[in-house]
């Protein structure tokens, strides 16, 4: 199986140095489990849920977490949709999870 990003040579010396940096700041879901925790009061790594735009189903510690941004983004490990974007300010914090055709919390 040939790794090569489209349009490099396996032995090119200048590979995409934008697509390098973006794959260094990925980050998997656990990163972002203890601001989930603290919004959501419960454990959030291992909670499941499915991706609205592949239905694939993934626990939220899975999810591939980028943070350097103004806010968090995480998206599915499959297809690479958005599933939940946080955003903290100093007067709220916005959970968008549109992105999530459901995420399932268990009881007890």
């Amino acid at each position: 199986m040939d790794e090569t990003r489209p349009g490099s040579a396996p032995d090119d010396a200048s590979a995409d140095p934008v697509a390098d940096a973006v794959d260094d700041a990925v980050l998997d879901g656990n990163a972002v489990g203890g601001m989930l925790g603290t919004l959501f009061a419960a454990e959030m790594t291992a909670v499941p849920g499915k991706c609205a735009q592949c239905g694939t189903m993934s626990a939220v510690g899975s999810l591939r977490a980028y943070v350097r941004a103004p806010g968090t983004v995480l998206r599915c490990p499959a297809c690479g949709g958005v599933v939940i974007r946080v955003v903290e300010t100093a007067e709220a914090t916005y959970v968008d999870a549109r992105g999530a055709a459901y995420l399932r919390f268990g009881r007890g």
